[in-house]
């Protein structure tokens, strides 16, 4: 489908009241300082726009991962096993990348992150290809390593965070990480709608007829080659447009941070502030690995969903997430601890994914109910949307609050290495998940949506106790 007290945060998610106050950052931020880009406008429009790119093309690509692997006539257990190959690569890249956009910037780290995701893309595209002329073990090698290289450098939303942090004052970061995590919902309301189209065969044979013979033309190689294009077109607005922030630091303030995954989560797991953030992420991480990796193929078997209808229900989940994540999330900040809206946000999320797997099931326990209307329009579909639209929300309130308390976590000079930890401890909750997730799918579908609500109960208890 996948980032202090929210009371500090009063903008909510509006970029102008957030990018003014990126100079000036009185309030809980200290003293007042000069902005670190000539723009903070601009900046924080620009890394939006550039989160926002990559995004649509990560979602262009989500509705066909699964068909594409169930293509090559192996167990869905290796849906699970190709996500956490990336996870697992990001998990042991993505604090040194934080720390490294600590030392050498931002902008050069986001950049090289983008580019890499454009090389992984084409290679994704040519899987098939590669299966057809070496078979089905050339097929899954080629998707693994394409994905493993992508997630080695996959450190692009971390080094966006960190940018968003370094030009906005603490007063003002939940409205603003809101809005980068309203860029990523936007991604996937453009995303997946894009992907299912050019899945879709007439749109397939088009460019079978129109792209030269070593191009594949197919329903899983058109959207791999679209997410290519956006990830460059990503680095290209980047490299025009992003200016590196003044964070004017001395190399003396991360020089005692652990360079290593391994050092860094030991200091992270030592920090009483950052330990409880750091397991949350991983523990929300495996918990929504059920609806991350088996979504797809639940609406494929329950509902007999192809690429392009599933396609539209993630750009709907897009929707909602945007405005969540963009609106909703930044006004309750204003009113509501951030630790409080995680303790929410997980009831919600966990009460949606014990809806999900029953949806399929509403027309059995409803007996023949007429909605009237399209004949597509089913009450099944309907609980469906209902649990999608808790689903989105539950994500938005955890999520956002958990970054903006990471933020609030770090100093000034840290922010990339606490963004850089937490996001590898979600890198690694999303190593262990998915497998776990998919083998579970193949015992008892409802199962890995049922074992993620189930893990989200003490994050809700956890947090409540913290606010109470």
């Amino acid at each position: 489908m996948t980032h202090p007290e929210a009371g500090a945060a009063s903008s909510g998610g509006d970029l102008d009241g957030v990018a003014d106050a990126a100079g000036d950052a009185d309030g809980d931020d200290g003293p007042e300082r000069s902005p670190s880009v000539a723009n903070p406008r601009r900046a924080l429009a620009v890394v939006i726009g550039v989160v926002f790119i990559d995004l649509v093309g990560f979602g262009i690509v989500i509705p066909i991962l699964p068909f594409y692997v169930r293509s090559f006539g192996v167990s869905d257990a290796f849906i699970g096993l190709l996500a956490a190959s990336y996870s697992l690569a990001q998990f042991l890249a993505a604090p040194t990348l934080g720390r490294l956009s600590d030392r050498i910037g931002r902008r050069p780290v986001l950049l090289a992150s983008l580019a890499t995701a454009g090389v992984a893309w084409v290679t994704f595209g040519y899987a098939g290809a590669a299966g057809a002329r070496f078979g089905p073990v050339a097929a899954l090698a080629t998707l693994f390593g394409s994905r493993t290289l992508a997630g080695a450098m996959g450190g692009n939303i971390a080094a966006a965070q960190a940018y968003v942090a370094d030009i906005t004052p603490r007063n003002r970061r939940a409205g603003a990480l809101g809005l980068v995590g309203a860029s990523f919902a936007l991604g996937f309301v453009f995303g997946p709608a894009i992907g299912g189209l050019l899945a879709a065969d007439p749109v397939v044979a088009r460019a079978d007829a129109l792209l030269p013979a070593f191009v594949p033309a197919t329903a899983y190689s058109l959207p791999s080659f679209a997410a290519a294009g956006m990830s460059f077109l990503a680095v290209g607005v980047g490299a025009l447009f992003l200016e590196e922030p003044n964070r004017t630091r001395p190399a003396s303030e991360t020089a005692g941070r652990r360079a290593t995954a391994i050092g860094q989560f030991r200091d992270a797991l030592a920090s009483a502030t950052l330990r409880p953030l750091t397991v949350a992420y991983f523990v929300v991480a495996v918990a929504f690995a059920g609806v991350q990796v088996m979504f797809i193929p639940y609406v494929a078997d329950a509902f007999g969903y192809d690429a392009t209808a599933a396609a539209f229900l993630l750009t709907y989940v897009g929707v909602l997430g945007a405005v969540n994540q963009g609106v909703l999330v930044g006004r309750l900040s204003r009113v509501v601890p951030s630790r409080t809206l995680v303790a929410a946000g997980s009831v919600v999320l966990g009460v949606a994914l014990v809806a999900i797997p029953t949806t399929g099931l509403v027309d059995r326990a409803a007996g023949d109910v007429a909605l009237g209307g399209p004949a597509w329009l089913t009450l099944p579909l309907v609980a469906l949307l209902l649990a999608l639209a808790a689903l989105s929300l539950g994500n938005a309130l955890v999520n956002v609050s958990l970054a903006t308390l990471v933020s609030a976590s770090a100093d000034d000079a840290g922010q990339g290495a606490a963004f850089g930890v937490t996001q590898g401890a979600s890198s690694l909750g999303r190593t262990v998940g998915p497998p776990l997730m998919a083998v579970l799918y193949t015992v008892a579908v409802a199962s890995p949506f049922l074992v993620g609500a189930l893990l989200l109960v003490p994050v809700a208890a956890g947090f409540r106790r913290r606010t109470g």
